[in-house]
């Protein structure tokens, strides 16, 4: 039987696996499930149990919910979790022997994370609290009057955020404690600041939270970790440096705490680093210093919803497991205190969500490739051996042909070498010429990976070659490599991406080089904004919630009046600088049939670049269209209403089978 090619709508047959966590046994687990349910266009999420020793696999939510960070209690005889079913994310918690879960929380504005306590009976977590109030306290709501529009005063710069639209003055986070079956709320900290809980130790004594103790964080990007003891309500620094720091997590002797961040060496742009400090804070080590990498996850990709793995995991043996991203991979590395430090898991794949059990004997990991949307997976770290434990997508990939992309190293600006991928169109005949997409991602401090992504299959289902590769700025690369971008958009970077074009283009004969086509958002919609205006080498070009013009981008992103001065090197005070960087400049040079796509909400891409990019084009006289996005912001392609990443589908398809 021949398989299908890939459609749009498998995007609602597709199922994203994450979230493991194994009990403190290491006998089953829990994981969460995700597909797209378009009859009410939304996601659907659900807690399921797998059996470690059977091999048994459950579903324990039902209904239109969305879950999300599960864990274990210290005694295995619960799990709890996050869940949406009564509109704001709520602590709810479910017997490890089945039935119905029942809430723990019922904040106004939910929960934003939380820690099991040790003793079992009690939940730490974070929560929005107004001035004045406490977490329970309700906000009165008069159901009779129609509640009248506010003016919102403005006296911070960061005032807004992508996602979350203007931000609430009044609110801050906090951390306190609830009593599961009491009820009773705690409150541990106060003060006009913004909390994160980090980590609860093994024998309940210690909390790790972080904080920036400014309250104005207009160019504040740091936070400091605090540890605070429970029994003398006393806090201790483990670390105030420059830089964001998190992720934390004890030893299970409970007298060292690991955890991430890095010093702002080249602002965004600088790798993650993994430390370990005593749980006094007075002896710290860096276990990374020697990896020329950045420890974490940074793939750009469209399909797992709500990945979500930790920053690193202790056995009891004080050995660190932790991810890395490497040449286009996601890998599980092992670091010992000793500087012993080496990969624990394969390369040429992408491990997005992991899990390890205390012993160190094993690892449950969610991982995808190229040709594999994810499951997840047993690894025996000693043998390397691995067994699947979920097939959601069997039957998928047994009806559908997914293409596996031939890895390219070519040699970009300064002849540094540049990675990438290469794939052949759906039913590729030898002989045969076939139109070829560019497609750029965003960031620009991203990364291509050997990852399932719907929409390059897509783009290869409908009969284009797909070159994607990681120029100059990529993560996942050399430190020199990630920052080379700052300063210098559209010079190397731009070098990289269309030298990589030429090296594919000498190499396959099958590339009709009288059809080619690019595609990207964000930084990704920057570069194609900014090809278009160099080159007339593309017969159609597809935008996406771009930036067309860095001197008002300054003002109107949440992040532009830093970002600006981070990547370009300009603010306000040398406008010439932001102009000449600018795509908008070029805009008189533009011949490629120009597709543009923004979303209503965007704050973080605000759509007024693209309505500038839009209104210049056409003024112009330039072949060009503008496809706006209501309810979408700048997360669309990944997290967006489902009826909504299958309209940009089809306009991005349908633009290149117009011009292709």
């Amino acid at each position: 039987m021949e398989k299908k090619a890939v459609e749009i709508k498998d995007l609602t047959k597709l199922v994203s696996v994450t979230d493991p966590k194994i009990s403190p046994d290491g006998k089953r687990a829990v994981f969460v499930r995700t597909h797209i349910n378009e009859e009410d266009n939304t996601y659907i999420a659900h807690l399921y149990h797998v059996d470690l020793i059977t091999g048994e696999v459950t579903q324990w939510t039902q209904g239109k919910e969305r879950v999300s960070s599960p864990q274990w209690s210290e005694d295995g005889k619960s799990v709890a979790f996050l869940s949406n079913r009564d509109d704001q994310n709520q602590v709810y918690i479910i017997s490890a022997q089945g039935g119905e879960a029942r809430a723990v929380t019922d904040f106004e504005k939910g929960v934003t994370g939380f820690r099991w306590s040790p003793c079992n009976k009690k939940i730490w977590f974070s929560a929005l609290v107004k001035e004045g109030k406490t977490f329970t306290d309700k906000e009165e709501k008069d159901k009779d009057e129609k509640k009248k529009p506010e003016p919102y005063v403005v006296d911070k710069m960061k005032y807004k955020a992508d996602g979350l639209g203007l931000l609430p003055k009044e609110y801050h986070r906090h951390i306190g404690m609830i009593d599961i079956e009491s009820k009773e709320v705690e409150q541990i900290t106060e003060g006009n600041y913004q909390y994160s809980l980090e980590a609860v130790s093994h024998d309940g004594g210690k909390v790790v939270y972080g904080v920036t103790r400014e309250e104005n964080l207009d160019f504040v990007f740091r936070q400091s970790l605090y540890v605070y003891d429970t029994d003398k309500k006393k806090e201790t620094v483990l670390i105030e440096e420059e830089g964001p720091f998190g992720g934390a997590a004890f030893s299970h002797d409970d007298t060292k705490i690991a955890f991430g961040g890095n010093t702002r060496q080249f602002e965004n742009a600088t790798h993650m680093e993994l430390y370990v400090a005593d749980v006094n804070g007075k002896s710290r080590v860096c276990l990374t210093e020697s990896l020329d990498l950045p420890v974490g996850d940074y793939v750009a990709a469209d399909h797992q919803q709500g990945a979500n793995a930790p920053l690193a995991v202790w056995t009891k043996d004080d050995h660190l497991y932790f991810q890395v991203s490497a040449m286009g991979d996601v890998r599980l590395y092992f670091a010992s205190l000793d500087g012993a430090l080496y990969p624990a898991s394969p390369d040429l794949e992408h491990v997005y969500g992991y899990d390890i059990s205390r012993d160190g004997s094993f690892a449950l990991a969610t991982i995808s490739n190229p040709v594999n949307p994810g499951e997840l997976y047993k690894l025996t770290i000693a043998t390397g051996e691995r067994e699947a434990l979920t097939d959601f997508n069997k039957t998928y990939l047994e009806e559908t042909e997914l293409i596996a992309p031939e890895l390219i190293i070519a040699r970009g600006a300064k002849d540094w070498a540049v990675h990438g991928w290469l794939i052949k169109p759906y039913g590729f005949k030898k002989g045969k010429k076939y139109p070829l997409v560019v497609n750029i991602h965003g960031g620009p401090h991203a990364m291509y990976a050997n990852t399932f992504v719907h929409e390059m299959q897509l783009l290869a289902a409908q009969g284009y070659g797909v070159l994607f590769v990681n120029p100059r700025g990529s993560h996942g690369y050399s430190q020199e490599f990630v920052n080379e971008v700052r300063g210098d958009y559209g010079g190397g970077d731009y070098e990289d991406i269309m030298k990589s074009l030429d090296d594919v283009i000498a190499a396959n004969s099958w590339i009709d080089t009288k059809r080619l086509g690019v595609t990207g958002g964000s930084y990704g919609g920057f570069m194609t904004n900014w090809i278009v205006g160099h080159t007339n080498r593309f017969k159609a070009a597809v935008t996406q919630r771009s930036i067309s013009n860095w001197i008002s981008f300054f003002g109107v992103s949440d992040i532009g009046y830093y970002f600006s001065d981070w990547q370009i090197g300009a603010d306000m005070t040398d406008v010439d600088k932001l102009w000449s960087h600018s795509p908008l400049k070029y805009a008189k040079n533009v011949e490629t049939p120009l597709l543009i796509l923004h979303s209503e909400n965007d704050y973080r891409c605000p759509i007024e670049q693209s309505e500038q990019l839009y209104i210049t084009l056409k003024s112009m006289g330039k072949e060009t269209e503008f496809v706006r996005f209501p309810e979408a912001d700048h997360n669309l392609s990944r997290t967006g209403k489902p009826n909504l990443r299958f309209a940009r589908l089809e306009q991005i398809t349908g633009w290149m089978e117009k011009y292709l």
